[in-house]
């Protein structure tokens, strides 16, 4: 929340001055806090990290890298591999079965995706209201949504949090195969092998 409100505060104040440099009106922050400007550059950070979150979460199932603490063993099942047992204290939808335990087992990829494709969303209509202002700015026509998904603007916009988020991804699979960090639980102990696999 104060990152959020610092970002708010600092995108208020840096869009009032790209405004008064187009001899615009200013915003108040509240109206700023509905503006496309505010609501394109959250959901565009909001995006790319559920979408990190999402491919990690559904690509670790499968996906396995040798000497990587982020990695599941190579050679053997393990504890989430294994079958749910509806026993008294498991949570409800292990107990019911059926549709309802097939989707609850998936509930973790299910969320993240949601809360990417949402948030995507609101960065496409943030990006583009926040365009069409400075269309009118500009003089220039305003364009409707999906005018607008071709604009190079919002595509630059997303794919530069996408590679972002995937760098993050490859430099901690990669990184943790030779560095160490005591006490992380990101990390493999100190004195493990490199070529040990999983934590």
């Amino acid at each position: 929340m104060v990152t959020l409100g610092a970002q708010a505060f600092f995108g208020w104040k840096e869009h009032n001055l790209e405004l008064q440099q187009k001899n615009a009106g200013t915003l108040r922050f509240g109206n700023y806090l509905k503006s496309g400007h505010f609501i394109s550059a959250t959901f565009e950070n909001f995006e790319s990290e559920f979408l990190q979150m999402a491919l990690y979460v559904l690509l670790t199932i499968k996906l396995r890298q040798l000497g990587s603490a982020e990695s599941k063993s190579l050679d053997k099942k393990e504890e989430v591999d294994r079958e749910p047992l509806p026993t008294a204290d498991a949570p409800w939808p292990v107990r019911k079965g059926g549709w309802i335990l097939k989707l609850y087992s998936n509930s973790l990829g299910i969320a993240f995706f949601i809360l990417f494709f949402s948030s995507w969303g609101l960065h496409l209509y943030g990006s583009w209201q926040d365009f069409n202002v400075e269309q009118v700015l500009a003089h220039e026509p305003t364009v409707n949504v999906i005018e607008f998904l071709a604009e190079p603007l919002f595509w630059f916009e997303t794919f530069q949090n996408w590679q972002s988020e995937f760098l993050s991804v490859l430099a901690i699979v990669f990184l943790t195969i030779y560095l160490r960090q005591k006490g992380s639980p990101e990390s493999k102990p100190v004195d493990a092998p490199h070529m040990e696999t999983g934590k």
